[in-house]
C-alpha cells in the first residue's frame, strides 16, 4: 500500500472498545447520557481522532446520530 492509498481510518488508539469504555467513563460521571447522541462524544474526544472514529463507527453498522445507548448496549444483564 503507497502512501497515495493509504486509508485515513488506519488507527489502533480508537478502537470501537476503546470508544465504549470513553462513552461508559463519561456516562458514569455524569457528563453524558445514554440518550444523547454519539456525535456528542466528540466534544470529549480530541477533533483530530473523529475521522478514525467515523470509520470505526461506520464499520460497525453506527450513525453519529444514533444514542450512546445503542453503542454501549452490551452490558450484560443476569435476568430480566
Amino acid at each position: 500500500m503507497t502512501a497515495a492509498t493509504a486509508s485515513p481510518c488506519v488507527s489502533t488508539r480508537y478502537s470501537i472498545d476503546t470508544l465504549r469504555d470513553e462513552a461508559r467513563q463519561l456516562i458514569e460521571t455524569g457528563l453524558i447520557s445514554r440518550q444523547q447522541s454519539i456525535y456528542t462524544l466528540c466534544k470529549y474526544i480530541p477533533a483530530r481522532e473523529w475521522v478514525t472514529i467515523e470509520c470505526e463507527l461506520e464499520r460497525c453498522d453506527y450513525l453519529l446520530r444514533d444514542p450512546i445507548g445503542d453503542l454501549i448496549s452490551s452490558d450484560s444483564w443476569e435476568n430480566d
